[in-house]
């Protein structure tokens, strides 16, 4: 930066640059405030949006809850419509749970595999995991079952995934792998009270 000898250059100096450089101030700070308004228009819209879904989202709820499949196209609108990917997931796995009830199976596993591709809840996948695994067990697909297991990483589900591994043997008479799978379980964190009684059962 240059020194001036006095307050007159300066004066004049600063004068210079406005007349150089004052549009672009201006139209940087125009620019600048309207976007911090249009984030802020944004940032309300989008809690504005949230809030209308959770609203619905509970509407849809309820309907299940009282109505079970009966509320399924009602439930797949919401689904369908809803800007807000979460609460559309959690419809998805609320409306699955009524179709498993109904036994709709097939339903339910479309239902859960559109949810587990499109949540971003990480927390979310090992659950979303799990039901698609039981319920391609329910339809006898235990390789596909399996495979859903295989794929569910998280230890905090060790014990569960270990528990259905067994359940899976079971069913296809493969005792000592069952007995196996439900030893395993029951040392993890996660492990169920029924795994003794499964256990017991076995041993007999």
């Amino acid at each position: 930066m240059e020194l001036y000898d006095s307050e007159e250059q300066q004066v004049e100096a600063i004068k210079n640059w406005w007349q150089e450089n004052g549009k672009a101030v201006i139209i940087g700070a125009v620019v600048g405030l309207g976007g911090l308004f249009g984030w802020r228009y944004y940032q309300d819209s989008m809690i504005e949006a949230r809030e209308v879904a959770s609203q619905n989202y509970a509407v849809v709820v309820a309907e299940l809850q009282s109505s079970g499949v009966i509320a399924a196209d009602q439930a797949q609108a919401f689904i369908d419509s809803n800007d807000v990917k979460e609460y559309s997931v959690l419809a998805a796995m609320q409306l699955a749970k009524v179709q498993v009830e109904a036994q709709d199976y097939q339903a339910a596993l479309e239902q859960l595999n559109w949810a587990k591709n499109n949540t971003q809840d990480v927390a979310m996948a090992p659950l979303l995991t799990y039901r698609i695994a039981r319920i391609e067990a329910q339809l006898g697909n235990y390789a596909a079952a399996t495979a859903a297991l295989d794929s569910i990483t998280d230890t905090s589900w060790a014990g569960r995934v270990a528990e259905l591994r067994g359940d899976i043997a079971l069913e296809q008479g493969e005792l000592d792998a069952a007995y196996a799978a439900y030893s395993e379980a029951q040392q993890a964190a996660d492990a169920s009270q029924l795994l003794q009684m499964k256990l017991d059962d076995l041993a007999k």
